[in-house]
């Protein structure tokens, strides 16, 4: 069940992330899952308080969450011509599909370490609020927001100058008209 009025202001990094009931280390809860959209409700210093879209809320070291860049498009307001969702959709339907099928084969009593060789590499995001739609295209490495119609990217694996900064480049500045 989707929280009501719920927008993701950031994702978990790729590897998930720790989190907390509390901002304080000595109240360690489960982690968050790579890639999950949360809400940032709350900043305490380097801590933030996210919701995330079934209601549950946790503490996280705010420095890791990845931005999103935009807030999706509002209903009624024009998108720019993207691709369409269908074949989006199509694989995530497989990527659900073949993880089903390793849970079933190691049900039936198949080794974790099969198990495991199966679904290593698998990944897969869909989040569906009414005519909304999250879906992780494991193609590109990005979210990617839907109308039903059409897709828009709504955030990236790389933030801004991350890619930059492994090459050697120099990272991402904001520029005003009186300099960096």
């Amino acid at each position: 069940m989707t929280t009501p009025g719920f927008r993701p202001t950031h994702v978990v990094p790729q590897h998930g992330m720790p989190a907390w009931e509390a901002p304080d280390p000595a109240r360690a809860t489960f982690p968050l899952d790579a890639l999950l959209p949360v809400q940032v409700i709350e900043r305490r210093g380097d801590w933030s308080h996210v919701l995330c879209a079934n209601g549950w809320s946790a503490w996280v070291d705010g420095r890791l969450l990845v931005a999103v860049p935009q807030d999706p498009p509002a209903a009624g307001d024009p998108q720019a011509r993207t691709a369409d969702p269908r074949p989006l959709l199509a694989r995530a339907e497989q990527a659900l599909a073949r993880y089903r099928s390793a849970v079933e084969d190691l049900a039936g009593g198949m080794d974790g370490e099969s198990f495991r060789g199966r679904t290593r590499g698998l990944r897969i995001g869909v989040v569906v609020d009414g005519e909304s739609v999250w879906l992780y295209d494991t193609e590109q490495g990005r979210w990617v927001y839907g109308d039903g119609a059409r897709l828009a990217t709504y955030a990236t694996d790389d933030g801004p100058g991350a890619a930059g900064a492994d090459a050697g480049h120099a990272p991402t500045q904001v520029v005003t008209p009186d300099g960096p």
